[in-house]
């Protein structure tokens, strides 16, 4: 289970394109970027760390020793890291920005569309490519456990000033102000829930290799 490290996870998905059209994919992409407030259904999704879609022609195809090959297609190259099991996001991503996920797999060959989201999740099953090594630096949180420990970091600065400022009793309902404000960021680090049998199984292994290391 290389996909997925900690909390996150990571996916990447190859799916063949109609060359005589993906031009219009082109134009969709540039018009994204110009008007990002399109994608606030996609942006307002905080399990997402990153999602980009490329399109791969078919001169663009490295050459590592197996010779040329010859390809019909053009190819759209999607690559995410988020948090939560696959059918989370699959389901976060149907339902945040259904026409936005057509839009953007236009030309995809055979694409059945965002909704419903049975026949979607077939297609994406069937065309994603598992990750061999997947890098995380931060693998025990997710992308909120970042953003509310950053604020726990502020309010613990603005807790040292008062502090050296306050009498006591100022001092106390300023902790608790600043505690009701940043108890989100209490959260806990570590794996995620249980997405499988099989990610289980792999995160028992891990355990096993880590302390045999550790013991030299």
């Amino acid at each position: 289970m290389t996909n997925i490290a900690g909390k996150a996870y990571a996916m990447n998905v190859v799916t063949p394109s109609n060359p005589r059209v993906t031009w219009i994919n082109r134009l969709l992409f540039m018009a994204a970027r110009g008007m990002p407030e399109r994608l606030m259904g996609l942006l307002g999704l905080s399990l997402i760390h990153f999602a980009r879609w490329v399109i791969i022609k078919p001169q663009d195809w490295p050459d590592l020793g197996q010779g040329r090959q010859k390809i019909d297609n053009d190819y759209m190259l999607f690559c995410s890291n988020f948090n939560g099991t696959w059918d989370q996001y699959i389901d976060a991503f149907s339902d945040g920005i259904p026409n936005g996920l057509n839009l953007f797999w236009f030309s995809a060959t055979k694409y059945p569309l965002s909704i419903p989201v049975t026949p979607f999740k077939t297609y994406i099953t069937h065309n994603q490519i598992h990750t061999d090594y997947y890098y995380n630096a931060t693998p025990g949180a997710a992308q909120r456990d970042i953003k509310t420990s950053l604020a726990m970091y502020d309010a613990l600065l603005d807790l040292e000033k008062a502090h050296k400022s306050q009498t006591p009793e100022e001092f106390a309902k300023t902790y608790k102000a600043a505690v009701a404000r940043v108890q989100a960021g209490f959260g806990d680090t570590g794996f995620g829930p249980v997405a499988s049998l099989s990610t289980e199984s792999a995160d028992l292994n891990r355990g096993d290799y880590i302390a045999s290391a550790s013991e030299g």
